[in-house]
């Protein structure tokens, strides 16, 4: 292949756990675009959390969040939008009714959640770049709702209403775990394979000069559609499984040690 574009993931892949940038991946990043390759990001954060990342890595192309719903620009216009239907937030809001999960749903920019309080709250904090508004109902965010996140550390838990939410709408809406205690729920559209697609269209690129870099379960699409995919170290064994190459973990800078490994080694002077 020709590698003409590179996209990442975020959390899990590109900062570490912590969520913090290292100047190991800033620098390698920048080694990347030295080599005349462009660099842009795909997460499931919302573009309020994706913008902060925009400057130390000098991107000035289209990015997407909540895995490819939002497509915008580096200064935070909007290109496009893929909601979720309304039938399928008032499904998914049953099919949790009684199951022991915080529930987060974002919509008009802002972040409503059911509590404030927790650690993957804090974490949530800095990977939005924004505060929790508090709620215990909904549903006047039903018409509108980019994302809903269902969060628990219990995994089995999460799994189930994983499934069985995978059952009832899967074909209907987009439906994966980026981290093992978020359940993420987003429009048909507002996958990471067709997310890097209208990345990569918007840039005249093809597919098949893309090099993918993720973690978890909702990367997989985009491993499948990129001309190359690689999975960070602590990614679990079925996302491995999936990849072309497996890095180092994102706490042991594997976007660096993929760029300089896997990537800047194939890419034509």
């Amino acid at each position: 292949m020709t590698i003409r574009l590179v996209v990442s993931d975020v959390d899990g892949t590109l900062v570490r756990k912590d969520k913090s940038l290292s100047p190991q991946t800033i620098a390698a990043v920048h080694r990347l675009r030295a080599a005349n390759v462009p660099f842009t990001l795909i997460s499931a954060r919302p573009a309020s959390g994706v913008l902060p990342l925009v400057a130390p890595l000098s991107i000035d192309l289209p990015l997407a969040a909540f895995n490819g719903g939002v497509l915008f620009r580096p200064d935070g216009s909007e290109i496009a939008s893929h909601p979720i239907e309304r039938a399928v937030v008032e499904g998914m809001f049953a099919l949790a009714d009684g199951v022991a999960v915080d529930r987060w749903v974002f919509a008009d920019g802002q972040w409503f959640a059911s509590t404030d309080q927790g650690d993957h709250v804090a974490h949530e904090r800095i990977a939005s770049n924004q505060a929790p508004v508090v709620r215990r109902d909904f549903t006047d965010l039903y018409d509108r709702a980019d994302k809903i996140t269902f969060v628990s550390d219990d995994r089995p838990l999460l799994r189930d209403l994983a499934e069985r939410a995978g059952a009832a709408y899967g074909d209907r809406a987009t439906i994966a775990q980026s981290q093992v205690y978020y359940l993420d729920v987003t429009g048909k559209a507002a996958n990471k394979g067709d997310g890097v697609a209208a990345l990569a269209d918007l840039l005249g690129i093809a597919l098949a000069d893309t090099v993918v870099l993720g973690d978890m379960d909702n990367d997989l699409p985009m491993f499948a559609r990129a001309g190359l995919a690689v999975a960070m170290g602590q990614a679990p064994d079925a996302v491995k499984a999936k990849a072309d190459f497996v890095s180092s973990s994102n706490d042991e800078d594997g976007v660096a040690r993929a760029i300089d490994t896997y990537i800047l080694p194939k890419v034509t002077p």
